[in-house]
């Protein structure tokens, strides 16, 4: 696992878990004594972040042992053992909470965006994407979420892809002005996607040659009419407001994509405990 920004966020966590004086209520009560917990499901779902759930507890005491029963990707239910910690007992409850806020946010978002790919091939082969809508220092956690339950990755910045949003349009005065200075500027270096509010931007990106083109906000309807416009010859991207409940529809009329901020901006914690199985 290669993360600085978790790895950050980890030191931060467990500074302010611990403080100065550490679990004091641990401290009291414990030495060195050892055991074994089991870390169950609470809930139902996709299980996301066993690397990060482990790393947390090698912080915390690096002789302290994780085995997971079943890894990234797993579809869980009530009740499933999901993995065993097997240390100090001091050291496994001092990371326990740590530990299980990272794995319930990723797995929220895995379960949440598992949820949306069925609904969507239901009807369709769209595929479902995320968006830049993250905590900061989450990105890569929770993009990397986002694959474990079948989604794809957007543009992971702004570094990395040209997305010619309104705000670019309206400023630049025309999507061919700002397609045309984007060009002047890095050639084919990058993917160029456009944000269309209507059918007439539709037409004026598609003679643009544009690789990508954003639907944003538009109906079933029109959507339809602009996939057809585009005859093949571009990638379709659906956005605004997504819910679980639109999402047959929209994949039906054949776009490409759909784009869905509630992935990472809206997460429902998966629910986990762990459990002390006595100590020695």
């Amino acid at each position: 696992m290669n993360d600085s920004a978790f790895e950050t966020l980890l030191d931060l966590a467990v500074r302010e878990d611990l403080g100065e004086s550490g679990d004091v209520t641990s401290e009291a009560i414990f030495e060195g004594q050892t055991t074994v917990a089991v870390l169950k499901s609470k809930d139902s779902g996709v299980l996301a972040g066993e690397a990060y759930f482990s790393r947390c507890f090698a912080r915390i005491d690096p002789e302290t042992r994780v085995d997971f029963s079943v890894h990234d990707g797993a579809v869980l239910s009530p009740g499933d053992t999901v993995a065993t910690v097997s240390g100090k007992v001091k050291s496994v409850l001092e990371a326990e909470r740590i530990s299980i806020n990272f794995l319930s946010f990723l797995s929220g978002i895995a379960s949440q965006t598992r949820l949306f790919v069925e609904a969507a091939a239901a009807s369709g082969k769209t595929a479902i994407l995320d968006t830049r809508k993250t905590l900061p220092g989450y990105r890569v956690m929770s993009k990397y979420a986002v694959t474990v339950g079948g989604g794809r990755n957007h543009r992971m910045g702004l570094y990395d892809m040209v997305l010619i949003k309104d705000n670019h349009i309206d400023a630049a005065g025309s999507i061919t002005r700002a397609v045309s200075l984007v060009r002047s500027k890095w050639g084919g270096r990058f993917r160029i996607e456009v944000e269309c509010r209507n059918l007439a931007e539709v037409r004026e990106a598609l003679a643009s040659a544009v690789d990508v083109i954003m639907l944003d906000n538009m109906a079933p309807g029109p959507c339809r009419e602009a996939v057809g416009l585009g005859s093949g010859s571009v990638a379709f991207e659906a956005s605004g407001n997504m819910s679980l409940e639109r999402i047959a529809e929209y994949s039906a009329v054949g776009v490409d994509f759909i784009s869905i901020g509630k992935l990472t901006h809206s997460v429902t914690a998966f629910d986990f405990s762990l459990q002390i199985r006595g100590s020695v």
